[in-house]
């Protein structure tokens, strides 16, 4: 062998020498699982003495316990044992156990039985179960079928059935003792079905069944008869609220009614008084238009037929003044004339005769100038009183034109206003007819109170005293209006007694009208 080849071969050796005791140490190295224990074994106990009663025991410290870890087992000389801790369910069924009262009884119950988590119960069981852990729900049986046995026999079928929390208590007391000397541990033990074969339990319950029976139909009987005193009375609750409600939902229904059957009737007097209104205001307009038409008329017609009358009038009257102031004024050239020549004739038998033709002439002429300054401002005066003659008959004629347009215009509206008033009559009928009578009912009063008004003193004769004046107005006033209905088939009383139920807001309308008649036959009959 070279000399490099040893130093690898002594390596290769030590590796593997690491390596076996490496996988030596993890094989020998041991972890417990939760629900398992290691006991590990190998070492020599020691003989103990107890030195109360002098019985000689082997002490087990040297047996090592691992629970939930980790521990190396020394090769060759230690050795691991692996124990269970897990829980086991074990039943348990006896048949013909004796009670206090000599019944026999058939119990089932079940246990949860496991090795204790201790040390000392890990090695006590790990003596008696190491390598026959399943022997450990037999001997668990054997055990506690023995308790329940002895602790049936204390009790009475009426403490094992009616406690049986108690009577399991009592059965794992008796039992914890054994099981605790096998290293075991009890966690729950319960009593699943108690039997017999005789039915004394079925005998047993059945004075207890019939009163439970009986007190269930009692109860059940008196839960009926509640609930059906709690359906009646909540039945009559409902009825009650649904009359209440159907109360006021009458009342709500009959307050609306009454509501809409007024606005009805207010709208329409309502609408009715308006268009009367309407009427009123055209029949003014209608007035005011005639009257203009009537000032058209007369200052378009009339007066132009009176100012054309008038202008012939004038100027015949013109001409003939003029005529007269022409011939006035020839007849003053004329005496002018004569008087001038009259005066020639004298100077020419004057010794100055040539002297006083000359003035003549002169004085003839002035005379002649004279006379027809005079007939020009005759005809200029003529023909100014002509001109303002004329300007007068126009005016006058548009005068007339404009009465005679008013008339024409007057006419026309109080045609458009009886149409209008008979559209109203035909649309709303019953109201406008009683809006009428209303209105005409305090003149129908006057009229009648009116013969009273001249008498200055009266003296009453009757039982009823100054009372009788009053009832003889209205006595007239009813016989009037029945002499209405039966002339023109208008039945007034009707008329109001239908406007005054209409609805609440007719009422007041036809209120005024009765206080005027009322006011107005009083005011009469005090005149």
């Amino acid at each position: 062998m070279t000399p490099v080849l040893v130093p690898a071969v002594i390596i290769g050796v030590i590796v593997v020498v690491v390596l076996v005791v490496v996988f030596s140490i993890a094989r020998r190295y041991k972890i417990a699982s939760p629900s398992e224990a290691f006991i590990v074994t190998g070492r020599k106990g020691k003989a103990v003495t107890n030195p109360e009663t002098g019985q000689v025991s082997t002490d087990l410290s040297g047996q090592r316990v691992v629970m939930g870890g980790g521990v190396f087992v020394k090769p060759l000389v230690e050795r691991v044992h692996v124990l269970s801790l897990s829980s086991r369910r074990i039943s348990v069924k006896i048949g013909g156990a004796v009670s206090k009262q000599g019944i026999r009884l058939n119990l089932d119950a079940v246990a949860i039985v496991k090795v204790g988590g201790s040390e000392d119960n890990v090695r006590a069981a790990a003596q008696r179960f190491l390598h026959q852990q399943d022997e450990i729900e037999s001997f668990t049986q054997e055990v506690l079928a023995g308790s329940l046995r002895s602790i049936v026999g204390t009790l009475t079928v009426d403490e094992i059935i009616r406690d049986r929390a108690a009577f399991a208590a009592q059965v794992a007391e008796e039992s914890i003792s054994s099981l605790s000397n096998q290293g075991l541990v009890l966690d729950t033990f319960q009593i699943q079905d108690v039997s017999d074969d005789t039915n004394y339990l079925r005998d047993l319950g059945r004075p207890e069944a019939a009163a439970a029976a009986r007190n269930a139909a009692i109860a059940e009987a008196a839960a009926r008869r509640e609930a059906s005193q709690a359906q009646a009375k909540a039945d009559e609750a409902i009825a009650e609220s649904q009359r209440d409600l159907d109360l006021r939902r009458s009342a709500f229904k009959a307050d609306t009614d009454r509501a809409a059957a007024d606005a009805e009737a207010a709208g329409s007097l309502a609408k009715a008084e308006r268009d009367q209104e309407v009427l009123t205001s055209q029949e003014r307009v209608a007035e005011r238009q005639a009257a203009l038409t009537e000032r058209q008329l007369d200052t378009q017609v009339r007066k132009p037929a009176d100012a054309a009358r008038y202008q012939a009038e004038q100027e015949a009257q013109g001409r003939r003044n003029a005529e007269i102031y022409q011939a006035e004024g020839a007849k003053a050239t004329a005496i002018a004339e004569a008087q001038a020549e009259a005066e020639r004739t004298r100077l020419a038998t004057a010794a100055n005769a040539e002297r006083a033709t000359t003035f003549a002439k002169a004085d003839a002429d002035a005379a002649r100038v004279a006379a027809a300054a005079a007939a020009e401002k005759v005809r200029l005066e003529g023909e100014a009183e002509l001109a303002r003659r004329t300007a007068i008959a126009n005016a006058v004629r548009a005068e007339g034109e404009a009465e005679a347009a008013a008339i024409r215009a007057k006419g026309e509206a109080e045609a458009e206003t009886q149409r209008l008033r008979a559209e109203a009559f035909e649309r709303y009928g019953q109201a406008a007819t009683t809006q009428m009578v209303v209105e005409a009912l305090p003149l129908v009063a006057r009229e009648l109170a009116a013969p009273m008004s001249a008498i200055s003193d009266l003296t009453v004769i009757s039982t009823d005293g100054a009372s009788a004046l009053s009832k003889g107005v209205a006595t007239n006033l009813t016989e009037t209006l029945e002499l209405v209905r039966r002339t023109t088939g208008v039945d007034v009383g009707a008329l109001l007694r239908r406007a005054g139920g209409a609805g609440g807001s007719a009422a007041p309308a036809a209120a005024p009208g009765s206080g005027e008649v009322v006011t107005a036959a009083s005011a009469d009959g005090q005149a």
